[in-house]
């Protein structure tokens, strides 16, 4: 018996896929299909894939060719699975023509021609085409742009600014530059907003009610209640509020989250989160760190705690007399088994780090923890320790993007990494500080 492997994605499967597994297929007598996991295809740099894994298998299982399925999940599974099952044949589309020499010294190696003019790529895109506007006053949104040329279907059609003194040459280029909201809104289909935190309720409230998605950087707003009725809002006229928090969709940081839940270093006593810089106060467009940075350290301490904290304290240092621009904040979180604290500011350095504490070890995440793409699981017992390491490409940004394209396609936020009560709380969190509930000034 000759047996034959190959391996995809096969993301919206199409004709193109069905002949190149009839090809693979009739190279040999039983065809083994490797499908590729999600994780794996984050590392291989493709990062828009639109179904899930489980749904990606049986669209392959359905086409009754594949005699096993098996799934790929990291660099070098090839190899292993040429001599695991003791393959006679291994078959790729021809497009990756000279990249698996090196199995021939295992098996026989073939490339197949692949189906013209059809693509999941073609497909994809053809499937939507979200036009971006960009609000705000920050360098920070040329990344943005930036960020949005590697994610299929979606495109900058415009940025709302006061000011072009920030932009690159790309952003001075597209089709609609105006310091007119109302003009922008009109313009696209969704939004992304960088705007100051005191804008956004107004700004989304605007853009729902016309109908466009928004993808906002967090703190969403500054007010529990006021996240509420925006969230109703996106809910009743079927269009998606999500906060944009480029962290959460780093495929180290999900990561963690799942081996955490898991029990790896026994249940977790305390998360502490750093996240710090030092940059001046003047001009009218910087962020004070609470807002810069608050919501980033919320969000560990939220996704594995909780949001049901009983006590929270916080104290504040000012960088002005006249008190307008916080410089450090420091809160506390006390929950019925655990703690968590957060560290933020603009005006202090500090190592940015995340420490998660556990009864039988702890994970710990190296500064700048909100990039990450190591972290280490570390014990008593330090020949238990281990390692991870994951690739991070555009600081999680094109993977927030293409959560946020998926979610308006469908019509839910099904690919949001963060829930409405996350968001909620971190608003609340926001609200409480700027209203003097329970701070300690120093």
């Amino acid at each position: 018996m000759i047996k034959v492997i190959t391996y995809g994605t096969y993301d919206l499967l199409h004709y193109g896929h069905i002949r190149l597994l009839e090809r693979a297929k009739a190279l040999g007598d039983y065809l083994i299909v490797g499908v590729t996991a999600e994780d794996f295809d984050k590392v291989r740099g493709k990062i828009n894939v639109q179904q899930s894994l489980m749904e990606r298998v049986e669209a392959v299982r359905s086409t009754g060719i594949a005699d096993e399925i098996i799934i790929e999940e990291y660099e070098g599974q090839k190899l292993d699975d040429i001599k695991r099952y003791d393959v006679d044949i291994f078959t790729v589309g021809s497009d990756w023509i000279g990249h698996f020499d090196y199995l021939k010294e295992f098996c026989k190696v073939v490339y197949l021609p692949r189906t013209e003019g059809v693509s999941s790529s073609g497909l994809r895109s053809e499937k939507r085409s979200l036009s971006l506007g960009l609000v705000g006053e920050t360098e920070f949104l040329n990344k943005v742009a930036q960020e949005c040329g590697f994610v299929n279907g979606i495109h900058v059609g415009g940025i709302c600014a006061k000011s072009t003194a920030f932009m690159s040459d790309a952003l001075r280029e597209l089709p609609v530059i105006t310091d007119d909201y109302e003009e922008m809104a009109e313009k696209v289909d969704a939004i992304y907003l960088r705007s100051q935190p005191a804008e956004h309720y107004g700004q989304i409230k605007l853009a729902l009610e016309r109908g466009k998605h928004v993808l906002c950087e967090s703190p969403v707003v500054l007010d529990r209640g006021k996240y509420r009725e925006l969230q109703r809002l996106a809910d009743e006229k079927g269009i998606i509020l999500m906060e944009a928090i480029k962290t959460a969709y780093a495929t180290a940081y999900s990561r963690l989250l799942l081996l955490l839940k898991e029990g790896k270093i026994g249940e977790v006593v305390s998360v502490d989160a750093t996240c710090t810089s030092i940059k001046s106060i003047e001009g009218s467009l910087q962020w004070d760190g609470l807002y810069e940075w608050g919501p980033t350290a919320l969000l560990p301490i939220f996704q594995i705690l909780g949001t049901n904290y009983m006590e929270k304290t916080v104290v504040i240092k000012y960088q002005d007399e006249e008190r307008r621009h916080d410089g450090f904040v420091k809160a506390d979180f006390v929950y019925p088994k655990a703690v968590a604290s957060m560290k933020v500011g603009n005006a202090v350095k500090s190592e940015g780090e995340l420490v998660v504490s556990g009864t039988e070890g702890y994970l710990y995440v190296p500064a700048p923890w909100w990039k990450t793409d190591y972290f280490e699981i570390r014990y008593e017992d330090r020949s238990k320790n281990k390692r991870y390491f994951y690739q991070l490409d555009g600081e999680g940004i094109r993977y927030e993007l293409v959560a946020f394209a998926r979610a308006t396609e469908k019509g839910r936020d099904v690919a949001a990494n963060i829930d409405h009560e996350v968001t909620e709380h971190i608003a609340g969190v926001m609200e409480d500080i700027c209203e003097g509930k329970g701070i300690r000034l120093i």
